[in-house]
């Protein structure tokens, strides 16, 4: 079966280079240190006028767990109608309850804003208590796609239940490997997995043009580097699609 690569992009200069590189979707967002939140109005309208490809966008609106107030859920709800508006082909989201169960109900009150959008549960997934059970909720939420580590630091590391999952699921929901997901991994984990979408950054190191650099200051966190940053590499993007496709 022919492979899919969803490129996570932090950036429109990485969306746009997932694009040329091959890939046939891109998850926009923001501060990908903190595991990803939406970004924001201008990065959306501009993706959706530069990119040709399917365009989902991370609906998060903050960094840390994934137990949400009433207030953080109307921001997803208003965000969600903004993707609507603006032609996005899909939101990526998760919601868990204290227990650490899917909240079921208020996927629902979101993906019923959605209305026609593709949805993906993200990896709120692998901090759940029961992985089975947990995707038995996914499915009745109502998403059509699981981005997940098998519940593990790496894709590769919890290939062995995304396997199962992908199992449990059958046609009802597309699992999609995420975390760890490189060049020199992506054909052993369609071999463990069985799975045909996969989830990767597909990024490489980016210096600064800055000339003129001010010593001993910084605008970041303590130890952060002002001048040297991530972005999707297209030439990674291309070596993920050949490795995956020669599996």
């Amino acid at each position: 079966m022919t492979m899919i690569l969803e490129v996570c992009a932090g950036s429109l200069a990485s969306a746009l280079a997932a694009q040329k590189g091959g890939a046939q979707r891109v998850e926009l967002c923001d501060n990908l240190p903190e595991g990803g939140t939406t970004p924001s109005y201008g990065m959306l309208a501009l993706a959706r006028e530069k990119l040709d490809i399917d365009l989902h966008v991370l609906i998060r609106p903050r960094g840390g767990d994934f137990l949400y107030s009433e207030l953080e859920c109307e921001l997803m709800a208003r965000d969600i109608e903004q993707c609507r508006r603006l032609g996005m082909d899909g939101v990526v989201l998760g919601l868990l309850g204290a227990d650490g169960d899917v909240d079921v109900a208020r996927t629902r009150q979101l993906l019923a804003l959605a209305g026609p959008l593709a949805a993906t549960f993200h990896r709120a997934f692998d901090m759940a208590r029961d992985p089975a059970q947990a995707l038995e909720e996914v499915i009745a939420a109502g998403c059509r796609r699981l981005l997940s580590s098998g519940q593990a630091p790496s894709a590769l590391q919890g290939a062995a239940l995304l396997r199962q999952l992908r199992e449990q699921a059958g046609e009802r929901l597309a699992v999609m490997p995420g975390a760890g997901v490189r060049a020199d991994n992506i054909a052993e984990l369609r071999r463990l997995t069985g799975c045909r979408e996969f989830h990767a950054s597909a990024r490489a190191g980016i210096e600064s043009r800055m000339r003129y650099r001010q010593p001993g200051l910084g605008m970041g966190a303590p130890g952060t580097d002002e001048y040297a940053w991530q972005g999707t590499s297209t030439e990674e993007v291309r070596r993920l699609l050949r490795n995956g496709a020669a599996a």
